[in-house]
């Protein structure tokens, strides 16, 4: 009897699927309808301490690997947004977890502690958007200071469980995630996107108003599974896979590299909605024909 389901932090996922940051918004009623599609859990849209518009179009380009984005972050602020992620957490039938953002380290701070009001299983801090910066001008997640410095912070004003988000493109995602584990965070989800630019060569001009953005989908895939192996050979707390992660084999690779559960975002284009249940469907069949009973039977096993 082949069991799909998982846990992170003792919080039990039907599968191991969960929805990404940034791909429904916050919507009670959307984190609702993915939910009864199929995923183990739900990560709404990053919310920061007040609202914020994001980028002007164009915002979003497709490429040959998959898709570039520039969004921006909008969102209307923590206060405004509360109601949503209460909404979700009542009605999805699932694990929702709250994603935060901070201009600052002590914004990052003081919206975990408005957030952690509606006690949610664990909180997302989203350290490696490009559009917030530390006060090297760079995401939080490129520096090992700087984004220990605000999980410290965040852990310092809530006793719910943290899990660091962590960005690619850095010498070292080994030393990052030493990091902000010894700073305290209780779990790392891996990666955000990568940085990238489409330029329109009849224009001669990048295609996106924000000139760069972020690569999502299968370009970034093998990046993904790579930046997961190696935090999990250098932490011991959970690790969540993202990076174009599209069929359930994709879902295997990143959890033979050490992740617990999957993020799933860029797919939901490519395959629906229902990206969710097909790829926990697919993962069981996998299971199934190779021999394996539990997700945890998988878990860093291509480092034995």
């Amino acid at each position: 009897m082949v069991d799909i389901s998982t846990s992170i932090l003792g919080v039990k996922l039907r599968n191991p699927t969960i929805l990404a940051s940034g791909i429904v918004g916050i919507s009670g009623a959307a984190c609702c309808y993915v939910a009864k599609n199929g995923a183990g859990a739900i990560i709404p849209k990053s919310i920061g301490p007040r609202e914020r518009e994001g980028h002007n179009n164009p915002i979003l380009v497709e490429f040959k690997g998959g898709f570039l984005n520039a969004v921006g972050l909008p969102n209307a602020g923590i206060d405004n947004s509360l109601g949503e992620i209460e909404f979700a957490m009542k009605k999805a039938g699932v694990p929702v977890i709250p994603s935060i953002f901070g201009g600052t380290k002590e914004e990052f701070g003081m919206v975990a502690e408005k957030m952690a009001t509606l006690k949610p299983q664990m909180i997302e801090v989203n350290l490696s958007c490009p559009n917030t910066a530390s006060d090297l001008g760079e995401a939080f997640a490129l520096s090992e200071t700087a984004a220990a410095d605000v999980i410290r912070i965040v852990k310092n004003k809530t006793k719910i469980p943290v899990i660091a988000k962590l960005a690619p493109n850095v010498p070292s995602i080994k030393r990052i995630a030493k990091a902000v584990e010894e700073a305290g965070a209780d779990a790392i989800s891996a990666i955000n996107t990568m940085p990238g630019m489409v330029i329109d060569v009849k224009t001669a001009k990048p295609v996106l108003h924000n000139k760069q953005g972020g690569v999502s989908g299968h370009a970034i895939k093998p990046i993904a599974v790579n930046c997961v192996y190696d935090i999990y050979e250098a932490v011991k707390i959970p690790i969540i896979g993202m990076g174009g992660v599209t069929t359930g084999e994709d879902a295997v690779e990143m959890i033979m590299a050490g992740a617990v559960a999957v993020e799933i975002g860029t797919a939901i284009y490519y395959r629906g909605i229902d990206v969710f249940r097909k790829v926990s469907d697919e993962i069981k069949l996998f299971m199934e024909q190779n021999g394996y009973s539990t997700i945890k039977e998988m878990v860093g096993i291509a480092h034995k």
